[in-house]
This record gives C-alpha cells, sequence and structure tokens, in this order.
C-alpha cells in the first residue's frame, strides 16, 4: 500500500486527487496539508465526500514520516519552495502547479514572473502525461503534472506531430474552460453574475499554458514549434474542450484513417477514448477521462 500525502487539500485539485485516490485499491492518504485551511477537518469543508482526515501543517521531515508520495496542489510559486525539501527526504513528488512543467526556468520565469534558482531540479522533472512519458514517470522522484489546457490540446495533437502527418506551422487551438479551472478564490470574472450566459476569449496571445503546449510538441516534433493558443471561458462549472486545427501534409487522408490512426496511437491509453461520433465535456465529468473525435 503506498502512502500518499496531499498538500493543498482543500482546493479544487486537492479534492478531486482525494476523492480519485480514495477510490485507488492501492492507496492509502495519511496526510492532507495546507496553512490557511490547518486545524480544519476535511469532512467539514467537503462533507459529501464522506470521508474526513485532520488538515496539518508539518515539516517535510515528518511529512516524510507518513507518506512515500506527496502531491502538491498548490498556486504557481509555492511548489518549488516545497518540493525541495521533501525531496531531499526521499519523498516522491508530483506537482500539479507550473513549477516543474519546465525544462529551461527562463522560460518559466519569462511567463510566470517567479524569480527560480532550482534549475537543476526543474531539469530532473519528469513531464506528467502517462501517453506520453509513462515508462519515465513510473521511476521519476519529480513529476510536473501537465495543466488543463495542455492535455486536452496535447492529446489532440501528438498522434498527428509523431507520424509527421501535419504541417507543424499550421497548428491553431481553440480551446474552452469551465470557471472551475479558475481555482477556488474568488474571482469577479467567475462569478454567476459575471459569467452566466456569456462567453468570451482571455489571454489572447499571452496565456502561460502556451509555452507549456509548445514546449512538448517542439520535444517530440525535435524541432521548434510556434502556434496559435485562444482561450475561451464558457458558463459551465467543469470541463475543457479543446478543438484544434492544422493542416494534413497528405490531403487524401480522411476520416477513417485519422480514425485508425488515434485508435492505433493510445491502444494502451485506458483513460483516452477515441469516438467516431462528437464528444461532450459532460461526459468527462468526475473521471480522468479524455475523448477524442
Amino acid at each position: 500500500m503506498v502512502k500518499v500525502g496531499i498538500i493543498g487539500a482543500s482546493g479544487y485539485g486537492g479534492v478531486q486527487l482525494v476523492r480519485l485516490l480514495l477510490e485507488h485499491p492501492g492507496v492509502e492518504i495519511t496526510y492532507l496539508g495546507g496553512s490557511s485551511s490547518a486545524g480544519t477537518a476535511f469532512g467539514d469543508i467537503y462533507p459529501h465526500l464522506g470521508w474526513s482526515l485532520p488538515i496539518e501543517d508539518l515539516p517535510p521531515e515528518a511529512v516524510r514520516q507518513r507518506c512515500d508520495v506527496v502531491f502538491l496542489s498548490l498556486p504557481n510559486g509555492l511548489a518549488a519552495q516545497l518540493a525541495p525539501p521533501l525531496l531531499a527526504q526521499g519523498c516522491r513528488v508530483l506537482d500539479l502547479s507550473a513549477d516543474y512543467r519546465f525544462r529551461d526556468l527562463n522560460v518559466y520565469t519569462q511567463w510566470y514572473r517567479e524569480p527560480r534558482s532550482d534549475q537543476s531540479i526543474a531539469q530532473s522533472a519528469v513531464y506528467g502525461l502517462p501517453e506520453l512519458y509513462r515508462d519515465e514517470i513510473a521511476t521519476a522522484q519529480l513529476v510536473g503534472c501537465p495543466g488543463c489546457y495542455p492535455t486536452a490540446s496535447l492529446l489532440a495533437l501528438l498522434p498527428l506531430i509523431k507520424q509527421e502527418l501535419i504541417d507543424l506551422t499550421s497548428i491553431v487551438i481553440d480551446a474552452k474552460s469551465g470557471t472551475s479551472g479558475g481555482g477556488r478564490q474568488a474571482k469577479t470574472n467567475l462569478l454567476l453574475a459575471e459569467a452566466e450566459g456569456s462567453v468570451g476569449a482571455y489571454g489572447i496571445g499571452n496565456h502561460r499554458h502556451t509555452p507549456e503546449i509548445e514546449q512538448i510538441c517542439s520535444r517530440v516534433a525535435g524541432q521548434e514549434i510556434i502556434l496559435q493558443f485562444t482561450p475561451h471561458l464558457i458558463p459551465m462549472v467543469r470541463g475543457i474542450l479543446a478543438t484544434v486545427y492544422g493542416q494534413l501534409r497528405d490531403p487524401g487522408l480522411g476520416k477513417d484513417e485519422l480514425l485508425t490512426i488515434y485508435r492505433w496511437f493510445y491502444r494502451s491509453a485506458p483513460w483516452v477514448r477515441v469516438l467516431g461520433g462528437y464528444p461532450q465535456t459532460k461526459w468527462a465529468w468526475g473521471t480522468n477521462l479524455c475523448f477524442w473525435a
């Protein structure tokens, strides 16, 4: 049984981790960490799960005594402070923020405006997309879990890039996210009165997930890729829909051939479902499934 801790358990990412891990037969949650919510029972914050453990704020050495693996579900910038001492104690760390998604911290600093001095640790991190780096994740001490928009976008693009089927200069991503993607902290633009009945683009040309998507696409292609990514906020609580456009190098490639290519590529990926029809975001609610069509 793997003993797991979650730091930042009271946020939206943290509560989904708790819910999913409670259903995992090989995992025992032994520590819930948080500073602002320390001293509160998890069940008082999320009573619908029917499960509770006190939220604490322990030092790394005490966390290691309880945990083999630690998830960091924290705002950008905080994981880079907590991961090094946890790693030094021998914990395996999975970071849900952007702190360890970039091998080159100059790119991170440019987009996230956070000074960093842990370049060697960042270079050791494995990008946590199992459909691409499953074997590396299995042995990694530090995993930088991918962002929401990058996960949807990359799963759509990877087969085309790896098989050299797409013009790499033609990639356009039109993506839409529910309001929970903005986190649990109150923000005016995410209020029901502001978001309901309205769809709007944001972060055009400067969204922080752009370099993350470009980094992985470039790594897979073996050359630099610059693409167009436009996110939208849509009035629903949860879900991501990414519509990805690109010019196929073979104009004769049809839908049936593409379905065959995608089904073969994701044949060993149990959380990716390749469909013949068009998916809906509601189908993925409460799961870690991704649908492609």
